[in-house]
């Protein structure tokens, strides 16, 4: 099984394009909609948020994931959520897909919608259409389309957010082997918490698999990248994850229990653990990422939870702001989690690029360097290791440090 990193994001794969506009859906002079499309009808598969309160256009691409179970379109918009809007807000929804299917020919029902922004107002359905007839003249399968796409549905990102892989499968001749591309993109800065973070991320493949198998590849996938992240407790309304595959690869189908599958999967978990990733040290107002990895736990779910109340704690996170190696934060974090262990027997370690300190063992807070501590809280990924030496699961989880800009820019989000 090799998965090679390649260029570009969610137009890497064959038959997908991308475009992006300007269409003043909140704010003037940016991009702030993005559009993409397949050649040919693509099987469809997503996971959403676990918010009670859910956005329309969750609800419309849940529809579309569990019961059409086919896609040709994605258009996405930034600045307004179209979340809390009632009637109104499907109506948008409705309007857009009907406005979107006309414009590409294809159906309706196979046009996804994704929103990002603030929560409450109505989206101006007049600038919606305008961008998708500009976005409809602009689609290319360029890297440099992709790029733009990736950048159009940020809000309080820093970074665009994208990548891709390429590996092998067997061709649908029987004779040999063909090359088979994923890419994806994402946004998502504030408001990330796991069940599932707050986030939109689209990933297309020109790969061949069924709905259903898909879907399953996606839900296991999920547990352990984007369900692993954390920048501020918050779970948004508008959480969409979505894997469009076209099937234009030209392999074989996809087949359950198979060693195609482990190497589809296995690369799915490659590009959602990177853009996982890059979303949690892009965290509103972060200076460092965090990751915690425990080992040692008896059951996975237990490992999960133990690293991820590390990386949710907001102790945990004002300490790393402050390079303040106070070890007593993770190990606080460890023992509210809601799992059961012997403090007596841990270790604790914080791991740099070239030198491991021990925090924690024995039962009791081990002399350290304080100046070593102090160089490997100012890298820019700060790193925690905790064996808990209870069994043999493990789980690593991503976050970042909570500093005061965190606060100035959601205390004025809607202007």
């Amino acid at each position: 099984m090799k998965i090679d990193n390649i260029p570009g994001g969610v137009t890497a794969a064959k038959g997908f394009k991308a475009a992006c506009c300007a269409a003043g859906i909140k704010y003037q002079g940016r991009t702030d909609m993005a559009m993409l499309a397949s050649d040919a009808p693509c099987a469809v598969a997503g996971t959403f948020t676990s918010n009670v309160v859910k956005a329309a256009p969750v609800i419309w691409d849940r529809e579309i994931v569990r019961k059409v179970k086919a896609a040709r379109a994605v258009v996405v918009n930034a600045g307004i959520a179209n979340a809390a809007t009632g009637e109104t807000g499907m109506e948008m929804c409705r309007q857009t897909a009907d406005f979107t299917a006309r414009a590409l020919g294809i159906p309706a029902n196979q046009v996804l919608l994704g929103s990002t922004g603030v929560i409450g107002p109505n989206l101006p359905i007049d600038r919606i259409t305008a961008g998708v007839a500009m976005m409809k003249e602009t689609l290319s399968d360029s890297i440099e389309a992709g790029t733009a796409a990736s950048r159009a549905i940020m809000t309080t990102d820093t970074v665009n957010k994208e990548c891709a892989v390429a590996f092998t499968l067997p061709a649908a001749d029987g004779e040999g082997s063909v090359e088979v591309h994923l890419g994806g993109m994402s946004k998502g800065s504030g408001m990330i918490h796991p069940n599932m973070c707050t986030m939109l991320a689209y990933i297309t493949t020109d790969c061949a698999i069924d709905p259903a198998l898909l879907q399953r590849a996606v839900s296991d996938v999920v547990t352990d990248t984007f369900n692993m992240i954390s920048v501020d407790g918050d779970t948004s309304t508008n959480d969409t994850l979505l894997v469009l595959a076209n099937g234009l690869a030209g392999n074989a189908p996809v087949a359950a229990g198979s060693a195609a599958y482990e190497t589809f999967r296995e690369a799915l978990f490659t590009v959602c653990r990177t853009l996982a990733i890059i979303m949690a040290g892009d965290g509103e107002g972060a200076t460092h990422l965090v990751e915690m990895k425990v080992t040692g736990v008896d059951t996975k779910d237990h490992a999960r939870t133990l690293a991820r109340s590390v990386v949710g704690s907001s102790l945990v996170k004002a300490m790393i702001y402050g390079k303040d190696a106070n070890c007593g934060r993770v190990l606080c974090a460890l023992g509210y989690s809601g799992v059961d262990f012997d403090p007596a027997v841990i270790e604790l370690y914080l791991v740099g690029e070239g030198e491991t300190l021990c925090f924690y063992r024995d039962g009791c807070v081990q002399a350290f360097d304080e100046d070593k501590a102090l160089e490997i809280l100012s890298e820019k990924a700060v790193r925690f290791r905790c064996d808990m030496k209870m069994g043999c699961e493990e789980a690593t989880a991503w976050g970042c440090d909570l500093t005061y800009d965190y606060v100035k820019i959601n205390g004025d989000y809607r202007s």
